[in-house]
């Protein structure tokens, strides 16, 4: 299997440190959307340690910090496990997303809109 976060060239990689890396999404859902990945190839958010979630979270925490100097303020985080839930990239990853007023009419319900029909209640 052809895992594209396996191995990124290295002008992809924006920050790392000694269990993760940061780059920004190809297909960004908005301006600054990052991923955070785990350098050991694993599938599932569940199947990290907690060593690799304090790393990625470490990396989310600077990339936040500097989307918030440009002018960003909120933003949803996630992570897609399984293919029921839309992951297509079989290699773990967090998703930082910046949101911005008025990108969408009723941003009520945040990761709930996943599902449409639940977004609102």
């Amino acid at each position: 299997m052809d895992c594209p976060f396996c191995n990124l060239s290295p002008e992809r990689i924006k920050a790392e440190n000694a269990l993760a890396i940061l780059l920004y999404d190809l297909y960004p859902v908005s301006e600054g959307h990052s991923l955070a990945i785990p350098k050991r190839h694993v599938s599932s958010y569940f199947d990290l340690t907690n060593e690799e979630l304090l790393a990625m979270n470490e990396l989310i925490g600077v990339r936040k910090n500097e989307l918030l100097k440009r002018g960003s303020s909120d933003f949803n985080i996630g992570v897609n496990i399984g293919e029921n839930s839309g992951q297509t990239v079989f290699h773990c990853h967090m998703h930082l997303i910046p949101r911005f007023k008025g990108d969408v009419e009723n941003p009520k319900g945040g990761v709930r809109g996943v599902i449409p029909s639940k977004q609102s209640y």
